[in-house]
């Protein structure tokens, strides 16, 4: 045997390149790739679970408001429905209080106005009745003219208290002399003295009223107008729509007259 005989065989080298092993994914690789790329299953699982989750949430709620009583005795619940009727009633007592407030105070409203207005109206007649305000309605105008002599200052009283009868509501001579309750006749030289002032013919009366009927206080048998003229005076009475009367006189102060009981 040679030399060449114990040389030993070269072994061959191993294949290069990855091995079957190296092809596999590690846990990681995999996790990501569900994460990056869920299949459908993972996705129904997912939602699945989500429902359930929800479901418990819910559940969880309505157990903690419901225990708010659930954990009271038959008494104990007893006891709040009555406190609860009992606060209802009151706050009912309270409400039907306050309507009644409102109905009295409407009432009262209601009272003072009425009578405001009533005390209103008695003084705006009381001052025309005093000839305290200027005074403007239908009417008459008497122009009384003298002729033959001086008229009587009788036969002027006695007309004015027929007009008061008739219903006059002011009168007034001359544009100058307010007819009150306490206005004084008398004669004086060239006519006649009304209430400290002389006004002469023709004299001219403005009345406020109802016409027809304050014409018919003058023009009736062995009335004014008779009167007058039997004096030699004409007489003219002429209906008016609109008569105004601006003069008044200055409240006077009283002396004796003090207010009186009713017994």
């Amino acid at each position: 045997m040679t030399d060449d005989e114990h040389e030993t065989t070269p072994t061959p080298d191993p294949p290069q390149g990855p091995t079957p092993a190296d092809d596999q994914p590690t846990g990681r690789a995999r996790l990501r790739r569900a994460l990056l790329r869920p299949s459908r299953g993972q996705l129904i699982v997912a939602l699945l679970l989500a429902l359930v989750g929800y479901a418990a949430v819910t559940q969880v709620r309505f157990t903690n408001v419901d225990d708010t009583y659930a954990s009271l005795r038959e008494q104990d619940l007893i006891a709040l429905l009555k406190g609860l009727d009992t606060q209802s009633q009151r706050a009912e007592s309270e409400l039907a209080r306050l309507r009644r407030t409102r109905d009295d105070l409407r009432s009262d409203t209601g009272a003072r106005e009425v009578a405001l207005a009533q005390a209103e109206q008695q003084a705006d007649a009381l001052s025309i009745m005093a000839g305290l305000v200027p005074v403007t309605g239908p009417g008459i105008r008497i122009t009384i003219t003298e002729a033959e002599g001086p008229v009587d200052v009788d036969s002027m009283v006695d007309m004015v208290q027929e007009l008061r009868t008739a219903g006059a509501e002011a009168i007034q001579f001359n544009d100058q002399v307010r007819v009150v309750a306490q206005t004084s006749f008398e004669d004086a030289v060239g006519g006649i003295s009304v209430d400290g002032q002389v006004i002469r013919s023709p004299y001219v009366v403005d009345v406020i009223g109802d016409p027809d009927t304050l014409e018919g206080a003058v023009n009736f048998p062995k009335g004014p107008r008779d009167q007058f003229e039997d004096q030699g005076a004409t007489v003219q009475v002429d209906q008016r729509v609109r008569v105004d009367i601006e003069s008044v006189v200055e409240p006077r102060r009283l002396e004796y007259a003090d207010p009186g009981s009713a017994e």
